[in-house]
């Protein structure tokens, strides 16, 4: 018998067994004649041709290609959808050394997924993108995709897509191609043999660029979907030669290779113990914040909340500055209502001996309301003996619970008095700070130097906070210290 030569062979990138269902491992989820699974060797067979196997990660999103972790044994890492390219960004950033793929469909890319491609290609993210365009939802049952062509009807276009009510398909390569920074943008189609030898050909080229160092590579791949287009196999090739071609024409959008310069390499990571210098947190001569555990023991939920421009970000931010800088655990987490001025606004604020297992304030122990809507929506989830600080000069009469300590002051009215209307948060600090003692003064009035960068504003909140402290002496606020020192 002569020689035998191998022309065709599962590529070595491919597990040997595919374990997604307990029978017919040996076969992918696929519906014949699906162009996914033709892309998948197309794929499978450049990284075996350049010997990355073990260097490859491929990204895998929401989509018909949700279950390749199952197909290629390579890195694998899910994505939610539409951010493959965010996720393929932050693995080629950490593992430079990686072949980094993002695989994605249409209804993924081109729809969710827009911002993050976008700003991925304009980025020039050195990666290789392989968007499979078919032109339809195809795991979720047939909705119009961006990319459906005009007049083609599917479950969210029963009378066929109209460019006056669902616009015109979106082509992302000319898209992409608009952008700078990118150096390889290819379209390809599976509509018959000539097509797909020429689709091993480019996804092949896109995986070499990424290995020499070239920048951000993407090829779109026109694909066939044959059961929800309700296609036979051999009429969803014709669609995608003679309808979708049309509609998105196969060809080079650029290639600049030849001229493309490697990507510079990233500035190694600061050396820890400089991280505080960076940051700011201290200076040449100053001691860095202390590290050991604080005397006493803390357990704070604190939810600061009022109308936007009332300075409720700030009065949390000073609240964990100071806690930091006293050497507790703290969290700070910013919420927006729908305005920034006048619009709602609220921080959750955690002040912890232990370490903060979660940033939210569900249930706190500590509320300060700069305002009744705040303080009507947050009271009702305040813990029995906690403490709430109202901006206001009396408790509305439906407002009043006997199971926790409570205190009503005009902080707007006062801060008013002393000629600056937006100082009423810090006179609410420095009410909070007299009555509960949870903070040295030194540590406060050090985060307010930090984050006031106005000398005139620096004094005036050391005025306000003296203020606050001068009210609650007037009139002396009695405290669950148990509660609230105990963890």
């Amino acid at each position: 018998m002569g020689s035998l030569t191998v022309t065709h062979e599962r590529a070595d990138s491919f597990f040997d067994t595919f374990e997604r269902k307990a029978e017919l491992q040996h076969q992918t989820h696929y519906c014949p004649g699906c162009g996914h699974g033709i892309v998948h060797k197309l794929l499978a067979q450049a990284i075996d041709e350049l010997g990355i196997q073990d260097r490859t990660i491929l990204i895998s999103p929401v989509g018909c290609s949700v279950f390749a972790y199952y197909y290629f044994d390579v890195g694998n890492v899910q994505s939610a959808h539409g951010r493959a390219p965010a996720v393929a960004t932050a693995v080629k950033r950490s593992r430079p050394e990686s072949i980094v793929v993002s695989y994605q469909g249409d209804g993924d890319l081109a729809a969710i997924g827009t911002a993050e491609i976008v700003h991925a290609a304009n980025r020039g993210e050195p990666i290789t993108v392989i968007f499979v365009n078919n032109g339809i939802y195809g795991m979720t049952g047939g909705q119009m995709a961006p990319t459906t062509p005009l007049g083609r009807k599917s479950t969210t276009s029963p009378f066929g897509r109209n460019q006056w009510t669902e616009g015109f398909p979106v082509h992302v390569c000319e898209l992409l191609n608009s952008l700078e920074a990118p150096v390889f943008i290819e379209r390809v189609g599976l509509g018959n043999n000539k097509q797909i030898m020429n689709a091993a050909k480019v996804i092949k080229r896109a995986m070499e660029n990424q290995v020499k160092g070239l920048g951000f590579s993407f090829v779109e791949v026109l694909s066939p979907c044959p059961t929800i287009w309700k296609f036979n196999p051999v009429e969803a090739q014709r669609f995608v030669r003679e309808e979708m071609a049309k509609v998105f024409a196969i060809g080079n959008l650029r290639d600049r290779t030849k001229e493309a310069v490697q990507r510079p390499a990233a500035t190694p990571p600061p050396a820890v113990e400089d991280i505080p210098r960076i940051l700011g947190l201290v200076n040449g001569e100053a001691e860095a914040p202390p590290t050991g555990r604080p005397d006493r023991a803390l357990n704070l939920h604190i939810k600061v909340a009022g109308f936007g421009g009332q300075g409720v970000l700030l009065l949390g931010e000073v609240l964990a500055e100071a806690g930091l800088e006293s050497g507790y655990e703290v969290s700070w987490l910013p919420s927006y209502g729908p305005e920034m001025r006048s619009g709602t606004s609220n921080c959750h604020v955690r002040l912890s001996s232990d370490p903060i297992d979660s940033p939210l304030v569900s249930r706190p122990n500590v509320l300060l309301a700069l305002n009744e809507p705040s303080l009507r929506k947050f009271l009702p989830a305040l813990e029995p003996g906690g403490i709430v600080l109202y901006n206001g000069e009396a408790f509305p009469e439906d407002c009043a619970r006997r199971d926790v300590r409570a205190m009503a002051l005009p902080f707007s009215h006062l801060a008013d008095e002393m000629g600056e209307s937006k100082a009423g948060n810090i006179i609410m600090l420095g009410a909070l700070l007299e009555a509960t003692g949870l903070l040295e003064e030194e540590q406060v009035i050090g985060a307010l130097r930090r984050l006031v960068k106005s000398q005139r504003w620096f004094e005036l909140d050391l005025k306000a906070l003296e203020c606050g402290r001068e009210e609650v002496r007037k009139q002396p606020f009695p405290l669950a210290e148990d509660y609230l020192w105990g963890v």
